[in-house]
């Protein structure tokens, strides 16, 4: 497949603060990959890089064949780079069609018309007259990827889809996800803390902590790898009952050693 994204040696600070440390990954054209890692291991520091919220470097980031290190956030969104942030983040005075349409001001040619989101997303027909805001968590997750959608985009930046949501619901935006990607061959790129079901869906996953890559490889090998289970999916690690306390670990990490 077709590199649609490449890091290299991607670096990001807020201020004198390094938040990432030579992050080099690739997403091929129609792929889902997934960047997964604990709370502040720099994932959404990551996807803001790509997407032109935070400074990059000219060279460290390619798009479509293009240096887009440097590049501002519209300017990558006319590209074909479309974002969900963290959070969801409607605009809470506007309704939800308005917010959908707010998602085409720098709108690339395409399919992606407000009628077929409305076709994919028949409950924001039924209530696009409200305000974004009185719609349930994952309902607004829905109007946030239909607002990513508008724009055409190449490529969708999922930041943290799990955040705030009931289980059921986390797993009805993967499965959104995947029928976007498998039936409209959507690019995804995700960060996500659901290690899981991040690995479930995706087909491709980096895990990072600290800012930097520790491991990568097919998502379903990484689901299976000894290392991952005990750190990352709960399986295994003894009296081990938080994240906090696999940093106790490191030393024992293969990937680390």
């Amino acid at each position: 497949m077709t590199a649609l994204l490449e890091t290299r040696d991607l670096t990001a600070f807020y201020g004198d603060f390094q938040a990432l440390f030579g992050i080099s990954l690739t997403v091929a054209a129609g792929e889902t990959v997934a960047v997964i890692g604990a709370n502040g291991a720099g994932k959404s520091t990551f996807l803001k890089s790509v997407a032109g919220l935070l400074p990059a470097p000219p060279g460290a980031i390619s798009f479509d064949g293009a240096d887009i290190g440097g590049g501002a956030a519209h300017r990558n969104v006319a590209r074909g780079i479309g974002l969900v942030p963290e959070g969801r983040r409607l605009f809470p005075s506007l309704t939800v069609e308005e917010n959908l349409r707010i998602g085409a001001w720098h709108r690339r040619s395409g399919r992606w018309t407000l009628a077929r989101i409305y076709e994919l997303f028949p409950m924001l027909a039924e209530r696009r007259a409200q305000p974004a805001t009185t719609l349930s968590g994952g309902q607004q997750q829905m109007c946030a990827i239909g607002r990513a959608l508008m724009a055409n985009p190449k490529m969708v930046l999922l930041d943290e889809p799990s955040m705030g949501l009931a289980p059921q619901i986390v797993e009805e935006v993967f499965e959104i996800v995947k029928d976007l990607n498998s039936k409209e061959r959507v690019t995804f790129l995700l960060a996500e803390q659901n290690t899981n079901m991040a690995l479930r869906y995706a087909d491709y996953g980096y895990i990072m902590e600290n800012g930097r890559i520790v491991m990568d490889g097919a998502a379903k090998s990484l689901a299976e790898n000894e290392d991952v289970k005990e750190f990352y999916l709960g399986v295994g690690g003894g009296d081990r009952k938080s994240f906090k306390d696999v940093k106790s670990y490191k030393r024992r990490k293969r990937w680390l050693s």
